[in-house]
């Protein structure tokens, strides 16, 4: 009977190497998973960033557009050339405004999408596993104090 004590010990260590390799790989499943969903998130952010520059972007130059004709409509109707002189300065004045909250708008835009999460909180889990280990190791070093 004494000789099986040995072999019960060694028995139960390999069970519980496996269990932790097994839960090893299974959190590994779970963040390359986890890693996945927020690929398909980002790229969704990236897709709708992009959509919602279009539309900005159109807007803009729907309404530079509007702006240019109204102007020009009224100074021919005052009589001036809207292409000469102050009246051309003004509605060139007006495309170069509009080129600039464009740039603006676009530097933005890419920074947004530059903006990667390049940090510790990102969802992947990474963080909690570190601090769940620390503690873990923290209680395993505490009762073998105690």
């Amino acid at each position: 009977m004494a000789q099986l004590a040995p072999i019960a010990t060694l028995v139960g260590t390999g069970a519980s190497l496996y269990g932790t390799v097994r839960q090893g790989q299974a959190q590994a499943a779970q963040t390359r998973a986890q890693a996945q969903q927020e690929a398909a998130a980002l790229a969704a952010r990236q897709q709708q960033l992009v959509a919602q520059q279009e539309a900005e972007a159109r807007n803009r130059q729907d309404q530079l557009e509007r702006t240019v004709a109204s102007t020009r409509a009224r100074l021919a109707a005052s009589g001036i050339s809207p292409d000469q002189g102050s009246a051309a300065a003004i509605t060139t004045g007006l495309q170069q405004d509009a080129a600039e909250a464009a740039q603006t708008s676009s530097d933005t835009y890419s920074a947004r999408l530059a903006a990667g999460r390049s940090s510790l909180l990102n969802n992947d889990g990474s963080l909690t596993t570190w601090l769940r280990a620390g503690n873990s190791f923290g209680g395993a070093v505490r009762s073998l104090l105690e």
